[in-house]
Order: structure tokens, then C-alpha cells, then sequence
């Protein structure tokens, strides 16, 4: 469900410079990067790159989720991680994005973290932002 800008509660502002081989900054100076392809797509790969900076939002927003989610269940998700694997490739319209989120759950048997990583991939808002759009796996 979409929300209206009324709903808005912060916005992030970020400027790129040269697009993937150039410069990305926000507004208030907390982030200023220098962006380069990777070199598996021709480029020196010195700097970061839209992929990583997506995995990085990703998986700190994912792990935001499983903390509510555990919090609701009353489950200790103490020493968890997120990582998020984000890859690029072309497709029929030019390239597409893969997403594969990992959680280290050391609390939970298997069973129960697999649960809980399902019922985070629904609250997420990055997840609600790319469903449908890409194909997320959660392992």
C-alpha cells in the first residue's frame, strides 16, 4: 500500500555526479562516495557502486524489520545479521536486479528463523518496494 505525502516522515536526499562513474553525496553530508562500476562491468571498481549502496540499505532495512517482527513474537534475536546480495544483469530491457537476503539468526533453530525472515520479508519496506518489480530470495 502506497503512502502519501502527508504519511512522510523523513526523506532522504541524495545528488549523483556522472552517474555510475562519478560522484554520490547527500544532502546533509553524512554520505559523500566516490561510484564506479565494478570491474566484471568494465570499470575500475576503486570506488563503491549502486548495487552495493542497495545491498547496504537493504539489509540494514531488512534487519529493522526482523526486529519488529521478533519484537511482536516475543523472539530473541540477539548477534542476528542481514546481509543482502544484490546482483546485476542484463535483461530483455537493457539490466535487471537479483536480490538475495541471508539472516544469521544464532538464537533460533532454522525452522523458526526461516519463519520469522517470511514475516520480515512482509513488513520490509524495501521488500513491499520491490515486489513484483524483482526477484527477492530469502535463504
Amino acid at each position: 500500500m502506497s503512502i502519501q505525502q502527508t504519511d512522510v516522515l523523513y526523506t532522504a536526499v541524495a545528488t549523483a555526479e556522472n552517474g555510475r562513474d562519478g560522484r554520490v553525496a547527500t544532502d546533509d553530508g553524512t554520505l559523500d562516495v566516490v561510484v564506479n562500476p565494478p570491474k566484471e562491468m568494465g570499470g575500475t571498481g576503486t570506488g563503491t557502486n549502486p548495487e552495493q549502496l542497495f545491498a547496504a540499505g537493504y539489509s540494514a532495512c531488512f534487519q529493522g524489520a526482523l526486529a519488529v517482527v521478533a519484537r511482536q513474537e516475543k523472539t530473541d534475536i540477539t548477534g542476528s545479521t542481514v546481509t543482502a546480495k544484490v546482483g546485476i544483469g542484463k535483461n530483455a530491457d537493457g539490466f535487471g536486479l537479483i536480490v538475495e537476503i541471508s539472516a544469521n539468526i544464532p538464537n533460533l533453530p532454522p525452522t523458526e528463523a526461516r519463519a520469522l525472515l517470511a514475516k520480515a520479508h512482509q513488513v520490509c519496506p524495501y521488500s513491499k518496494a520491490t515486489k513484483g518489480n524483482i526477484t527477492v530470495t530469502l535463504t
